[in-house]
């Protein structure tokens, strides 16, 4: 079984939504050139009083239920890994046409660019069999988790047809 450190850090209610199946895009500034990571919850914008604004309307419910992670101290539960399965580049004014594939606000995605465009990450998740508590270290997109975490998962997330239906939808919008 394969060993794994790396980590992507996002806000909780993200690695939720990525977990949970109802998003499997980021979209980013740059690409990645990494093919897999554990998802690592930040808590960092929930220290914001209009954190709810960056999401969707219809998500403040499940955004408030996610805010802050499971946590033992500093540490802080992981449950997911992803994998990158396409990475892409679409102009920042283009980026509405994935408004159904994630849990953000408009205002909020295209407020986060000050480049002429994104890089959109399909990501395909599992949750590890055991959810893992650790730290990580510094890091604004990327990090480390502070000990090897096997990766040793269940099913993906989304079932294979599914999850190829939707890879398909998004690389032709």
């Amino acid at each position: 079984m394969s060993k794994i450190t790396k980590c992507l850090n996002d806000w909780n209610a993200t690695v939720e939504a990525l977990g949970q199946g109802m998003q499997s895009i980021l979209i980013r500034k740059t690409g990645t050139t990494l093919k897999k990571f554990l998802l690592y919850p930040t808590v960092s914008y929930a220290n914001k009083d209009d954190y709810l604004d960056s999401f969707k309307p219809g998500m403040h419910d499940f955004v408030k239920e996610n805010t802050l992670p499971v946590s033992e101290g500093k540490a802080y539960e992981v449950k997911y890994y992803a994998t990158v399965e396409e990475v892409f580049e679409t102009p920042v004014s283009r980026i509405g046409k994935f408004n159904d594939y994630h849990i953000w606000t408009k205002k909020h995605v295209s407020g986060y660019f000050d480049t002429r465009n994104a890089n959109v990450w399909l990501l395909r998740v599992y949750e590890l069999s055991e959810p893992v508590y650790c730290s990580r270290s510094r890091g604004m997109v990327f990090a480390n988790v502070d000990k090897k975490i096997d990766l040793d998962y269940k099913d993906p997330i989304i079932n294979d047809k599914d999850f190829e239906k939707l890879k398909e939808e998004i690389l032709n919008k």
